[in-house]
Protein backbone atom coordinates (compact mmCIF):
# COMPACT_ATOMS: atom_id res chain seq x y z
CA UNK A 1 0.00 0.00 0.00
CA UNK A 2 1.09 3.15 -1.11
CA UNK A 3 1.69 5.69 2.23
CA UNK A 4 1.73 9.56 2.36
CA UNK A 5 5.75 10.54 2.22
CA UNK A 6 7.01 12.06 5.58
CA UNK A 7 9.36 14.77 6.37
CA UNK A 8 12.62 13.44 8.47
CA UNK A 9 10.78 14.70 11.73
CA UNK A 10 7.30 13.11 11.59
CA UNK A 11 9.34 9.96 9.85
CA UNK A 12 11.62 10.23 13.17
CA UNK A 13 8.10 10.30 15.70
CA UNK A 14 6.28 7.94 13.06
CA UNK A 15 8.88 4.99 11.71
CA UNK A 16 11.12 5.12 14.50
CA UNK A 17 8.94 5.80 17.58
CA UNK A 18 10.78 9.21 18.47
CA UNK A 19 8.58 11.96 20.64
CA UNK A 20 8.18 15.05 19.80
CA UNK A 21 9.19 17.88 22.44
CA UNK A 22 6.13 18.43 25.02
CA UNK A 23 4.36 21.37 24.73
CA UNK A 24 5.46 21.76 21.28
CA UNK A 25 2.62 19.78 18.65
CA UNK A 26 0.70 22.06 16.58
CA UNK A 27 -2.11 20.62 17.30
CA UNK A 28 -1.88 20.87 21.14
CA UNK A 29 -4.37 23.59 21.82
CA UNK A 30 -6.50 22.58 19.07
CA UNK A 31 -10.24 23.12 20.31
CA UNK A 32 -12.21 22.02 16.78
CA UNK A 33 -14.86 20.19 16.40
CA UNK A 34 -13.81 17.10 14.05
CA UNK A 35 -11.35 14.34 13.47
CA UNK A 36 -7.82 13.19 13.95
CA UNK A 37 -6.19 10.72 11.13
CA UNK A 38 -3.20 9.25 10.70
CA UNK A 39 -0.66 11.48 9.28
CA UNK A 40 0.81 8.72 7.45
CA UNK A 41 -2.14 6.24 5.68
CA UNK A 42 -4.79 9.06 6.38
CA UNK A 43 -7.11 6.75 8.78
CA UNK A 44 -9.23 8.17 11.25
CA UNK A 45 -7.83 7.41 14.91
CA UNK A 46 -9.82 10.09 16.65
CA UNK A 47 -12.72 12.03 17.34
CA UNK A 48 -12.46 15.71 18.86
CA UNK A 49 -15.01 14.68 21.21
CA UNK A 50 -12.54 12.37 23.18
CA UNK A 51 -10.13 14.77 23.90
CA UNK A 52 -9.33 16.36 26.90
CA UNK A 53 -6.68 18.39 28.33
CA UNK A 54 -4.18 16.34 30.70
CA UNK A 55 -1.53 19.26 30.83
CA UNK A 56 0.60 16.41 30.28
CA UNK A 57 2.56 18.17 26.99
CA UNK A 58 0.78 16.10 24.39
CA UNK A 59 -2.11 15.28 23.24
CA UNK A 60 -4.49 13.38 25.52
CA UNK A 61 -7.73 11.47 24.18
CA UNK A 62 -9.39 8.80 26.51
CA UNK A 63 -11.15 6.68 23.67
CA UNK A 64 -10.34 5.74 19.92
CA UNK A 65 -12.43 5.47 16.94
CA UNK A 66 -13.26 1.54 17.10
CA UNK A 67 -10.43 -0.70 15.69
CA UNK A 68 -8.49 2.62 15.15
CA UNK A 69 -6.14 1.84 17.23
CA UNK A 70 -3.47 -0.82 18.00
CA UNK A 71 -1.73 -1.79 21.56
CA UNK A 72 1.78 -3.05 21.59
CA UNK A 73 3.90 -4.00 24.52
CA UNK A 74 6.89 -1.07 24.52
CA UNK A 75 10.37 -2.46 24.24
CA UNK A 76 11.18 -0.82 27.38
CA UNK A 77 9.05 -3.15 29.39
CA UNK A 78 7.30 -0.54 31.38
CA UNK A 79 4.60 0.83 28.68
CA UNK A 80 2.21 -0.03 26.63
CA UNK A 81 2.68 1.69 22.94
CA UNK A 82 -0.25 2.92 20.80
CA UNK A 83 0.27 2.30 17.03
CA UNK A 84 -2.09 3.08 14.08
CA UNK A 85 -3.72 -0.10 13.05
CA UNK A 86 -4.04 0.38 9.28
CA UNK A 87 -0.38 1.72 9.01
CA UNK A 88 1.69 0.73 12.20
CA UNK A 89 2.61 4.13 12.47
CA UNK A 90 3.81 5.01 16.22
CA UNK A 91 1.54 7.20 18.09
CA UNK A 92 2.46 7.60 21.14
CA UNK A 93 1.25 5.26 24.57
CA UNK A 94 -1.44 4.68 26.55
CA UNK A 95 -2.01 4.92 30.00
CA UNK A 96 -4.72 3.67 32.58
CA UNK A 97 -5.94 4.08 36.31
CA UNK A 98 -4.79 7.71 36.15
CA UNK A 99 -8.50 9.44 37.06
CA UNK A 100 -8.45 12.53 34.18
CA UNK A 101 -12.11 11.25 33.04
CA UNK A 102 -14.76 8.85 33.83
CA UNK A 103 -12.96 6.11 30.94
CA UNK A 104 -9.85 6.09 32.98
CA UNK A 105 -7.58 5.95 30.17
CA UNK A 106 -5.12 8.77 28.42
CA UNK A 107 -4.22 8.46 24.97
CA UNK A 108 -0.87 10.12 25.01
CA UNK A 109 -0.26 11.00 21.46
CA UNK A 110 2.20 13.03 19.58
CA UNK A 111 0.68 15.75 17.60
CA UNK A 112 3.23 15.08 14.79
CA UNK A 113 1.68 11.55 14.31
CA UNK A 114 -1.80 12.82 13.31
CA UNK A 115 -3.48 15.34 10.94
CA UNK A 116 -6.55 17.54 11.63
CA UNK A 117 -9.91 17.45 9.55
CA UNK A 118 -12.70 19.90 11.12
CA UNK A 119 -16.01 19.03 10.81
CA UNK A 120 -18.34 20.42 8.30
CA UNK A 121 -19.81 23.59 9.60
CA UNK A 122 -23.58 23.40 9.54
CA UNK A 123 -24.69 26.18 7.10
CA UNK A 124 -28.73 26.27 8.34
CA UNK A 125 -29.28 29.21 11.05
CA UNK A 126 -32.12 29.61 12.88
CA UNK A 127 -34.29 32.74 13.28
CA UNK A 128 -37.10 33.83 15.08
CA UNK A 129 -39.53 36.51 14.32
CA UNK A 130 -42.76 37.67 15.57
CA UNK A 131 -45.36 40.30 13.49
CA UNK A 132 -48.79 39.35 14.01
CA UNK A 133 -50.83 36.74 12.74
CA UNK A 134 -48.30 34.31 12.33
CA UNK A 135 -49.81 32.95 8.87
CA UNK A 136 -49.18 36.44 7.62
CA UNK A 137 -45.38 36.04 8.64
CA UNK A 138 -44.80 32.99 7.73
CA UNK A 139 -46.43 33.36 3.89
CA UNK A 140 -43.52 35.51 3.13
CA UNK A 141 -40.80 34.11 4.92
CA UNK A 142 -41.54 30.40 3.55
CA UNK A 143 -41.48 31.96 0.35
CA UNK A 144 -37.82 34.06 0.19
CA UNK A 145 -34.65 32.92 -0.92
CA UNK A 146 -32.86 30.89 1.00
CA UNK A 147 -35.25 29.51 4.09
CA UNK A 148 -35.36 25.89 4.08
CA UNK A 149 -37.99 25.69 6.27
CA UNK A 150 -40.79 27.92 8.67
CA UNK A 151 -42.88 26.82 11.57
CA UNK A 152 -45.47 29.10 13.27
CA UNK A 153 -45.90 28.71 17.36
CA UNK A 154 -45.16 30.08 20.42
CA UNK A 155 -42.67 32.12 22.35
CA UNK A 156 -42.39 34.99 24.93
CA UNK A 157 -44.10 33.21 27.61
CA UNK A 158 -44.34 31.75 30.82
CA UNK A 159 -46.65 28.27 29.81
CA UNK A 160 -45.17 24.87 28.94
CA UNK A 161 -46.64 24.10 25.66
CA UNK A 162 -49.16 26.14 25.55
CA UNK A 163 -52.25 26.28 23.32
CA UNK A 164 -53.50 28.62 20.66
CA UNK A 165 -57.05 28.92 22.62
CA UNK A 166 -54.46 29.31 26.03
CA UNK A 167 -52.11 32.09 23.88
CA UNK A 168 -55.27 34.12 22.76
CA UNK A 169 -56.26 34.95 26.42
CA UNK A 170 -53.22 36.86 26.20
CA UNK A 171 -52.51 35.53 29.36
CA UNK A 172 -48.94 32.82 28.77
CA UNK A 173 -46.86 36.29 27.84
CA UNK A 174 -46.63 33.97 24.32
CA UNK A 175 -46.23 36.07 21.19
CA UNK A 176 -47.30 34.11 17.58
CA UNK A 177 -43.66 33.74 16.29
CA UNK A 178 -42.24 31.96 13.30
CA UNK A 179 -38.67 29.98 13.40
CA UNK A 180 -37.40 30.56 10.05
CA UNK A 181 -34.60 27.97 9.17
CA UNK A 182 -32.22 29.54 6.57
CA UNK A 183 -29.44 28.51 4.44
CA UNK A 184 -26.56 31.20 5.35
CA UNK A 185 -24.77 30.33 1.55
CA UNK A 186 -27.75 31.28 0.17
CA UNK A 187 -29.26 34.17 2.22
CA UNK A 188 -28.15 36.18 5.11
CA UNK A 189 -29.88 37.45 8.49
CA UNK A 190 -30.08 40.85 7.04
CA UNK A 191 -32.18 39.99 4.22
CA UNK A 192 -34.65 38.31 6.57
CA UNK A 193 -34.57 41.13 8.57
CA UNK A 194 -35.09 43.64 5.66
CA UNK A 195 -38.54 41.35 4.78
CA UNK A 196 -39.54 41.28 8.30
CA UNK A 197 -39.90 45.15 8.50
CA UNK A 198 -40.90 45.12 5.23
CA UNK A 199 -43.96 42.98 5.63
CA UNK A 200 -46.01 44.85 8.86
CA UNK A 201 -46.26 47.01 10.71
CA UNK A 202 -43.54 48.19 13.39
CA UNK A 203 -44.67 51.16 14.46
CA UNK A 204 -48.00 49.41 15.94
CA UNK A 205 -48.29 49.05 19.70
CA UNK A 206 -50.22 45.81 20.62
CA UNK A 207 -51.24 44.15 18.04
CA UNK A 208 -51.09 43.96 14.03
CA UNK A 209 -53.56 45.64 11.76
CA UNK A 210 -57.19 44.47 13.21
CA UNK A 211 -55.91 41.89 15.49
CA UNK A 212 -54.85 43.09 18.85
CA UNK A 213 -53.58 41.94 21.85
CA UNK A 214 -50.18 41.16 23.63
CA UNK A 215 -50.00 37.77 21.33
CA UNK A 216 -49.80 40.14 17.94
CA UNK A 217 -46.79 41.99 19.52
CA UNK A 218 -43.59 42.63 17.34
CA UNK A 219 -40.68 41.49 18.20
CA UNK A 220 -37.26 40.01 17.34
CA UNK A 221 -36.14 36.84 19.72
CA UNK A 222 -32.48 37.17 18.46
CA UNK A 223 -30.47 33.98 18.71
CA UNK A 224 -26.87 35.66 19.30
CA UNK A 225 -25.15 38.82 19.65
CA UNK A 226 -24.59 38.99 16.14
CA UNK A 227 -28.30 39.04 14.85
CA UNK A 228 -29.35 41.67 18.28
CA UNK A 229 -26.74 43.83 16.58
CA UNK A 230 -28.21 43.30 12.92
CA UNK A 231 -31.19 43.88 14.76
CA UNK A 232 -30.90 47.15 16.51
CA UNK A 233 -28.84 48.26 13.07
CA UNK A 234 -32.23 48.24 11.04
CA UNK A 235 -34.24 49.59 13.92
CA UNK A 236 -31.81 52.82 13.81
CA UNK A 237 -32.21 53.00 10.24
CA UNK A 238 -35.85 53.06 10.52
CA UNK A 239 -35.58 55.57 13.11
CA UNK A 240 -33.30 57.79 11.18
CA UNK A 241 -36.00 57.77 8.38
CA UNK A 242 -38.69 58.99 10.76
CA UNK A 243 -40.60 56.00 11.73
CA UNK A 244 -40.99 55.11 15.49
CA UNK A 245 -40.20 51.61 15.79
CA UNK A 246 -41.94 49.50 18.70
CA UNK A 247 -40.30 46.38 17.97
CA UNK A 248 -39.11 44.60 20.50
CA UNK A 249 -36.01 42.32 21.07
CA UNK A 250 -35.64 39.48 23.10
CA UNK A 251 -33.01 37.04 23.32
CA UNK A 252 -33.90 33.73 22.10
CA UNK A 253 -31.86 31.98 24.78
CA UNK A 254 -34.45 32.63 27.66
CA UNK A 255 -37.11 31.31 25.80
CA UNK A 256 -38.48 27.83 24.05
CA UNK A 257 -40.38 28.48 20.61
CA UNK A 258 -43.29 26.10 21.10
CA UNK A 259 -44.42 24.73 17.67
CA UNK A 260 -48.26 25.48 17.12
CA UNK A 261 -51.46 23.33 16.05
CA UNK A 262 -50.87 21.85 12.86
CA UNK A 263 -53.87 23.17 11.03
CA UNK A 264 -52.02 26.24 11.92
CA UNK A 265 -48.95 25.69 9.96
CA UNK A 266 -48.48 27.19 6.22
CA UNK A 267 -51.70 28.13 6.53
CA UNK A 268 -52.48 30.65 3.47
CA UNK A 269 -51.06 27.78 1.43
CA UNK A 270 -53.66 25.29 2.58
CA UNK A 271 -56.29 27.43 1.88
CA UNK A 272 -54.52 29.25 -1.32
CA UNK A 273 -54.82 32.61 0.39
CA UNK A 274 -53.21 35.87 1.48
CA UNK A 275 -52.06 37.69 4.73
CA UNK A 276 -54.64 40.21 5.13
CA UNK A 277 -52.30 42.37 7.21
CA UNK A 278 -49.03 41.37 5.94
CA UNK A 279 -48.92 43.11 2.77
CA UNK A 280 -45.68 43.99 1.13
CA UNK A 281 -43.01 47.63 0.55
CA UNK A 282 -39.83 48.16 0.11
CA UNK A 283 -38.52 50.32 2.79
CA UNK A 284 -34.90 49.54 2.66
Amino acid sequence: MKYNELTPEEANVILYKGTERPYTGELLNNKEKGTYICKQCDEPLYSSEDKFESNCGWLSFDDEIEGAVRRVPDADGRRTEIVCANCGGHLGHVFEGEGFTSKNTRHCVNSISMKFIPAKKSTTEAAYFASGCFWGTEYHFMKAKGVRVTTVGYMGGHVQNPSYKEVCTGTTGHVETTEVLFDNTKTSYEELIKLYFETHDFTQVGGQGPDIGDQYRSVIFYVDESQKTMAEKHIQILTEKGYKVATELQSAENYEFWDAEDYHQQYYEKKNGTPYCHIYRKIF
